[in-house]
């Protein structure tokens, strides 16, 4: 079935569109949650969860890209499980580790005028990403979109963790440098 297809069965709000998209996406989406959780049990009730939230946002929302928008929300609904989970347990983890790295990156979102800049700021960081070469692509993602641990990447990719760590070093300076000369205060 076509994501268009399914969307609109949203919008008729029509029950086997969520039966249609757990068909179609529930594999991708419980592969982002459990990235993010490695719980296979709290993965499979942000699923269930995202198909609760899609049925929530369609209508007003007719996504384009319906896997994107389904990830989104998995990812989201999985990050907050996972913050919820550590706020009932204070110890470590790979959000907080990731956030701290990203954090001499990104720009303070302290103002009014940096919050309208937001979708500006989304749409450069989408094209940082898309013009990166492939491997450095992947890793990048894998480390700060679905929130894998530097041993987990490496050990995907074949590479030691000090070779990942050095590559999203050198991505995290580049980007730095990058939101600089296009104005973005640090």
């Amino acid at each position: 079935m076509t994501d268009e297809a399914i969307v609109a069965l949203y919008w008729e709000r029509n029950e086997t569109a969520i039966a249609r998209s757990d068909e179609k996406y529930g594999p991708y989406c419980r592969s982002v949650s459990f990235g993010i959780l490695r719980d296979r049990r709290d993965a499979e009730e942000c699923v269930n969860d995202t198909w609760m939230s899609a049925w929530n946002a369609m209508p007003p929302h007719k996504p384009s890209k319906l896997q994107f928008f389904l990830g989104k929300l998995t990812r989201n609904l999985s990050i907050n499980r996972l913050e919820l989970r550590r706020a009932k347990k204070r110890g470590g983890g790979e959000l907080p580790l990731v956030l701290s790295e990203l954090e001499g990156c990104l720009p303070d979102s302290g103002s009014v005028e940096e919050a309208a800049e937001g979708k500006e700021l989304a749409a450069f960081l989408s094209q940082f990403v898309h013009e990166l070469p492939e491997a450095k692509r992947r890793v990048f993602i894998r480390r700060y979109w679905y929130l894998s641990s530097v041993a987990d990447i490496a050990r995907e990719y074949g590479m030691s963790e000090a070779k990942v760590n050095s590559m999203l070093h050198r991505m995290r300076e580049k980007l730095r440098a990058a939101l600089e000369k296009e104005g973005y205060g640090l």
